[in-house]
């Protein structure tokens, strides 16, 4: 498992779910394999809890009262990278869309195995966070835009840009090898890993918040190519 934030021994969970019965059973599933875990059944305690307990990972379910799931991550994605998990009882493709937009980096869809759930978790949390090794040019560039993946920063036109843990792990895969075609399966093995499962047009979603957040134009893109049938590449054509 990869180390939690801060240097903590145990990772932190926080569940949002107001339907009692499912978060019970995913709150016990988590607590099961070892997890410290807190919980919420609304958004504004989501939030509160969210600043106060600084969490590794928040499983954040969509249709939440007051203010929902897409809000609390919109709220949260301002003073945390938590790994988000979004869980939605709509199939719907714009509910997915949407709670990706605001920085979610996996979802599910009710009903859900809580197994399912924790293995999720896991393979989030293996994801590599150590610093890469050093190289001649470790800052990367691309016109105005500027990547610095031992900093995991990234600027445009001098300004900070804020990105999700996510979105900068598919940016630092794609910069590292301008030019290349990665396939959408390549890029998940790359970021989420080998035996990740789910919806591999997860990365069309990531991409288009990069560029969004880029101001990067798809049909005349400055930073991030569509291979049409292929999938993405970094750089001039």
């Amino acid at each position: 498992m990869a180390a939690p934030a801060s240097g903590r021994s145990t990772v932190r969970v926080l569940v949002v779910e107001d339907e009692a019965p499912i978060r019970r059973v995913v709150v016990g599933y988590l607590h099961q394999e070892g997890f410290e875990v807190s919980e919420a059944a609304e958004g504004l305690k989501a939030v509160a809890l969210a600043r106060e307990l600084k969490p590794d990972v928040i499983v954040l379910d969509l249709g939440l009262p007051g203010i929902d799931g897409v809000e609390v991550c919109r709220q949260v994605r301002t003073f945390s990278d938590a790994y988000v998990v979004m869980l939605t009882a709509r199939a719907e493709e714009i509910d997915t869309l949407i709670g990706l937009s605001v920085g979610a980096d996996d979802y599910l869809t009710k009903p859900f195995s809580p197994r399912e759930l924790v293995a999720r978790v896991r393979v989030m949390l293996r994801r590599p966070r150590a610093e890469p090794a050093p190289t001649e040019d470790q800052v990367r560039r691309f016109g105005d835009l500027v990547l610095d993946p031992q900093a995991r920063e990234v600027t445009l036109g001098g300004r900070i840009i804020g990105l999700t843990r996510t979105e900068f792990d598919i940016l630092d895969i794609l910069s590292s090898e301008p030019r290349r075609v990665f396939s959408r399966r390549a890029l998940v093995q790359d970021v989420w890993g080998a035996d990740w499962f789910g919806d591999d047009h997860l990365v069309d979603v990531h991409i288009a918040h990069i560029r969004a957040k880029l101001a990067d134009d798809s049909t005349a893109p400055r930073y991030i190519g569509t291979v049409r049938g292929v999938g993405y590449r970094m750089g001039p054509r």
